[in-house]
């Protein structure tokens, strides 16, 4: 495996051009910016992410998720309040955000704290989502043994049923976090790695920008 691994090529650009010198003040402007270029450029799933959050016993927890907004609060994604993630985060809030994208040799790492956004952008979330989605939602069992495929059909039977004679149903616990960070980081890559790093911190005055050794 290792002499496979190491015959996959990386970082082959060519890659954006990037002057972080002439970067906005707030880190939410840049990283706009960039899924924005992501989205153009028609990176698949340009949204995805991966949220990593700490488990009861102190460890690591990582899984990918979508990104369902981003606003002056912070970045938005929505789960069961009463699965893996939402009891991590309810027993420790801390949480990180990484986004990347291939095509441009574009990384972003987010640290900061979650919080549940209010009630109505809770139900909101979640009556916009896919029937289906919505369905595996309404099961209430993310994560928990299953016993068989049978036993997946039918209960995702009764629930496709149950949001035909409520269409407004929403999954008890469903939970939209919003991520408010402390410490923002792009990356921009490059074939020769002399990558750039641009690391905004959360201050009282406002954001201090830094550049990073590669």
């Amino acid at each position: 495996m290792r002499d496979e691994l190491r015959l996959l090529k990386s970082l082959t650009g060519p890659f954006p051009a990037f002057e972080a010198d002439l970067t906005p003040d707030e880190p939410r402007d840049l990283f706009s910016a960039w899924l924005r270029d992501a989205i153009e450029a028609d990176i698949m799933e340009p949204h995805t992410m991966v949220l990593s959050t700490i488990d009861e016993n102190g460890a690591p927890d990582a899984r990918v998720l979508i990104l369902k907004n981003l606003d002056r609060r912070g970045w938005h994604f929505a789960t069961t309040g009463r699965g893996p993630k939402g009891r991590q985060i309810a027993a420790n809030p801390s949480v990180s955000l990484t986004f990347y994208w291939p095509q441009l040799g574009r990384q972003v790492r987010l640290r900061g704290m979650a919080f549940q956004a209010e009630a109505h952008e809770r139900y909101a979330d979640f009556r916009a989502r896919a029937t289906g989605a919505k369905a595996v939602a309404l099961t209430g069992r993310q994560s928990e043994v299953l016993g068989s495929s049978q036993e997946l059909h039918d209960e995702l039977a009764l629930q496709h049923r149950r949001l035909q004679e409520e269409p407004d149903l929403v999954a008890p616990g469903w939970a939209l976090f919003i991520v408010m960070p402390h410490e923002v980081e792009f990356w921009q890559g490059d074939a020769e790695r002399r990558h750039q790093r641009l690391r905004y911190r959360r201050e009282k005055a406002g954001w201090l920008k830094e550049r990073l050794w590669p």
